[in-house]
């Protein structure tokens, strides 16, 4: 690599510090950590005090920044948890001929159209695999985690947990470029309706007969259809989707028979303004995850 690529690379890992973005180095060439594993942790330096891994080595600091990528040509990785960001990775099917399988720019863009909004002008890089990044500025006091397929197939994201290739960064697929939108806009309402964690359920306590476990069910139900039913333009999937996910305990505790839920929330989706189908997608892949995720509660002998 020649010495102007390397303080290229150098540049863009400065320009995201500069944005508050706190970077790492990403081996030359490649999407993975430069830095040393748990196993391989040699216990000084940075990890005197126990082993910290890329999210917590990520900085900001310009001096740090110099001193490392005078070291060697890294890529830029960039620490979203850290940084306050929410990147929404869109994808492309691994099947590129496939004719039935949208790409998640698509599948995105959808479901902007849905909530009744245009896809945001953010900031945004393009993917070396064909996809892109949209970049969010996450919002405070919500700790937002990767997902992957939350939103629709092929549209994951990166928070707390994950990272992004930044631009500048050189891969043997091409280099990395930042387009549209100079400033990472603020996560739209109606995408963090669908990405906060769901509420927990009242759950009753471990003591609880299976009349007092149906009571607290059947409150939790009625209180999240009024609240679908209840749910403004934007908001309206978010709602449908978080309802359903947290109810979905209750169907797999045996609290609830899942076409009750079904119904329910069809009749609430729908009465706040979505149709048929959505509400059925929704509801039934929200409820699927939810059920496979929770395990029967085992109660008091």
């Amino acid at each position: 690599m020649t010495h102007d690529a390397h303080s290229a690379l150098l540049s863009a890992a400065l320009d995201a510090a500069a944005r508050g973005w706190h970077v790492f180095p990403l081996r030359p060439g490649t999407k993975r950590p430069a830095l040393h594993g748990e196993t391989a942790c040699p216990g000084t330096g940075p990890c005197e005090q126990g082993h910290r891994k890329w999210e917590d080595r990520a900085t900001t600091d310009p001096d740090r920044i110099r001193a490392t990528w005078s070291r060697g040509p890294y890529n830029v990785g960039i620490a979203t948890g850290p940084s306050g960001l929410l990147v929404v990775d869109l994808d492309v099917p691994k099947d590129k001929g496939s004719s039935d399988a949208p790409a998640g720019a698509a599948t995105f863009a959808a479901l902007c159209e849905r909530a009744g909004h245009p896809v945001p002008d953010t900031y945004r890089v393009p993917t070396a695999s064909g996809g892109e990044h949209l970049y969010f500025t996450a919002p405070d006091g919500i700790r937002l985690t990767n997902t992957a397929g939350t939103i629709a197939p092929l549209v994951d994201t990166r928070a707390w947990g994950g990272y992004v290739v930044a631009a500048g960064s050189i891969t043997p697929a091409g280099r990395y470029e930042a387009l549209c939108g100079p400033e990472a806009a603020v996560l739209p309402d109606w995408l963090l309706a669908i990405l906060r964690p769901a509420p927990r359920a009242v759950q009753a306590p471990a003591v609880a007969s299976a009349g007092q476990s149906s009571r607290y069910a059947d409150v939790a139900l009625a209180n999240e259809v009024r609240n679908v039913a209840a749910a403004r333009l934007g908001e309206r999937e978010g709602k449908l989707f978080r309802a359903a996910r947290a109810l979905g305990r209750f169907v797999a505790w045996g609290d609830l028979p899942r076409h009750v839920v079904e119904q329910a929330l069809q009749e609430a989706g729908e009465t706040a303004g979505l149709s048929a189908a959505e509400c059925r997608s929704t509801v039934r892949s929200a409820l699927n995850w939810s059920i496979t995720h929770n395990t029967a509660r085992r109660d008091a002998a």
